[in-house]
């Protein structure tokens, strides 16, 4: 094969494998998202005794079926990027090998058990997966509401941190050890609890003063559960820049406008 058609394969390839602007590009990564999803439920299905023990073959068979797709697919990631190191060392790069070392590493180890969690990291590849198009925007906008809000998000956890100390300390004072508010640490524990409206149930107040206290904090903890929505919500509805899925083949940036055609970073022609 002659110089320029294996150019023209590794650009083809690129195109499939890293961006999703294309048909093939779009079936490509539906395939690899719902491989990725019966990865993660035989990993599930594995932790059940009887499901282990009775299915054990097919289990083992089907791990070893996509780790063998997986692996495929990460040598050919590194073979068509113009730059392998940069990208093995990328966020995704540490995914993607995360999730084909477990099973190798697995004929070594003899609690195989012990990788469970690690082969769980592979459901992380669903982020990759979903910079199709209009995932891709969503995802942006979301994460662009988050970082315009974090100055107003911060001041308000700083606020119910104060909240939350105080709150403590007086249930301390109020109920004292003999109710179970042995320490004022315990104490604010049970006012984050109460504040978020989880109510575990395992302190609670007996004096009068004490209930009227956490009845007044069960009460606020609705209005303070909407605050970050409302911060959050504020921010996404402001419109935002179009996005596209692009990836640059020299430096692996991906967060391009609709309409570039060089990479923002690198200068390369996208």
């Amino acid at each position: 094969m002659s110089g320029m058609n294996i150019k023209k394969l590794r650009d083809r390839l690129y195109e499939i494998i890293f961006e999703a602007d294309t048909r093939t590009g779009k079936i490509f990564d539906v395939i690899l998202l719902i491989i990725i999803f019966i990865s993660v439920l035989l990993v599930v299905l594995e932790s059940v005794p009887g499901i282990r023990k009775n299915h054990h073959d097919f289990l083992v068979i089907s791990e070893w079926i996509i780790t063998g797709i997986f692996t495929a697919e990460y040598i050919l990631r590194i073979l068509i990027v113009k730059k392998p190191a940069k990208y093995i060392f990328s966020f995704y790069g540490i995914i993607d090998f995360l999730a084909v070392i477990p099973s190798y590493v697995g004929l070594m180890v003899v609690t195989y058990q012990s990788l469970i969690i690690i082969r769980i990291f592979r459901f992380l590849r669903v982020f990759r997966i979903l910079k199709l198009t209009r995932y891709t925007v969503a995802g942006r906008s979301l994460v662009r509401a988050l970082w315009a809000s974090r100055e107003k998000i911060s001041v308000f956890i700083f606020f119910v941190i104060i909240l939350v100390i105080i709150i403590g300390t007086l249930m301390y004072l109020v109920e004292g050890e003999e109710n179970g508010f042995k320490s004022i640490p315990l104490s604010i524990y049970w006012a984050i609890v109460t504040l978020t409206t989880v109510g575990y149930g395992d302190i609670s107040p007996a004096t009068p003063i004490g209930q009227l206290l956490a009845s007044f904090v069960m009460i606020i903890g609705y209005a303070i559960i909407a605050v970050p929505t409302g911060i959050v919500t504020a921010e996404m509805i402001k419109p935002s820049t179009p996005a596209n899925t692009q990836v640059c083949h020299n430096c692996l940036y991906d967060n391009h406008d609709d309409d570039a055609l060089y990479c923002k970073k690198c200068g390369t022609r996208l």
